[in-house]
C-alpha cells in the first residue's frame, strides 16, 4: 500500500522526529509511505481565527499534492480534523455563497481517505500490536479534535495497551481540554494557563514518567506548562512510542 504522510506545519517546524517515527513504523508494518514535498498547511490556522475565504486556496493545494494517492496518514488530530470535517463545510459554504460547486468538488476527494495515524493502524491495517517495546509508565491524553472531532475513540488506548513493556495509567479527567486550542491559548492566555495546569496536575498525580498524546500542538502547550512546573514528566507522541522496539529503542 502506498500512503502519503501529510507531517502538518508544527510538526514539520518543531516535531521532525514524530514524522521520522510515522516512517519508521508503518514501513515496519509493510506499508510505502511518501512525503510530497509541495505539502503546505492545510488552512486549519486560517480556518479556525476566522480567514475562511484565505483557507480555501491551502485546501485546494492540499487536494493538488495529496489527491493521488490511496491514503493520507497524519499524525495530527486536529490537522486530520481539519480536512474531515471542515473541507466539506468549506465546500458547502461556497455553494450557499452562490460560488458553485467547485470548490466541493475539488476538496470531496481527499476527505474520506484522510486518517489520523491511529485511525489507519486499526481501521485500514487492522494492527493494534505493532511490535513497540516501551518500558516506561505512561498516562494518555485524548485531545479535543481527536476524541469530538475524530471519534478516535478507544483506538490510542489499545494500540498502547500492546505495547511491550508500557504500563498505562488513568489519567483523571481525560476527556478535558488542555488550554491550548491554537489561538484560544493566545487570546485567552490566562485560562489557557490554568486549563493547562490542571491538565498537568492530574497527570502528574498518576506517577506517570510520560504523557502521551496524539497530536503536539497541545503536548507542545501541556510540556511547556510541565517545564514551569517543574514536574519530571516527559511529553511523548504516539507515533514515537509505538515506534520504538527493543532493537532500536526510544529514550
Amino acid at each position: 500500500m502506498r500512503v502519503a504522510l501529510f507531517l502538518t506545519c508544527v510538526n514539520d517546524t518543531l516535531y521532525p522526529d514524530t514524522g521520522r517515527a510515522v516512517v519508521k513504523l508503518l514501513t515496519r508494518l509493510g506499508v510505502e509511505v511518501d512525503f510530497p514535498m509541495a505539502q503546505t498547511c492545510c488552512g486549519q490556522a486560517h480556518y479556525n481565527t476566522g480567514y475562511r475565504h484565505e483557507a480555501e486556496p491551502l485546501a485546494r493545494h492540499f487536494s493538488d499534492v495529496f489527491g493521488e494517492y490511496e491514503a493520507i496518514v497524519t499524525p495530527s488530530g486536529s490537522c486530520g480534523a481539519m480536512v474531515r470535517e471542515l473541507y466539506p463545510r468549506m465546500g458547502e459554504r461556497a455553494r450557499a455563497e452562490g460560488r458553485g460547486d467547485a470548490l466541493a468538488a475539488t476538496l470531496a476527494p481527499v476527505v474520506p481517505k484522510t486518517y489520523e495515524l491511529t485511525e489507519f493502524l486499526v481501521d485500514v491495517l487492522g494492527v493494534t500490536d505493532v511490535g513497540a517495546y516501551y518500558p516506561h509508565t505512561v498516562t494518555y491524553h485524548p485531545t479535543c479534535h481527536g476524541l469530538r472531532g475524530l471519534g478516535l475513540g478507544d483506538r490510542p488506548r489499545r494500540l498502547l495497551q500492546a505495547v511491550e513493556g508500557l504500563e498505562l495509567v488513568e489519567l483523571p479527567g481525560a476527556d478535558e481540554c488542555c488550554g491550548f486550542g491554537g489561538t484560544f491559548a493566545l487570546k485567552n492566555a490566562d485560562v489557557s494557563a490554568a486549563m493547562g495546569t490542571d491538565k498537568v496536575r492530574n497527570a502528574e498525580a498518576t506517577g506517570a514518567e510520560v504523557l502521551c498524546a496524539a497530536d503536539n500542538s497541545c503536548l507542545m502547550h501541556i510540556g511547556g506548562t510541565m517545564t514551569r512546573l517543574r514536574t519530571g514528566m516527559r511529553p511523548v507522541h504516539l507515533a514515537e512510542i509505538l515506534a520504538s522496539t527493543e532493537r532500536e529503542p526510544a529514550l
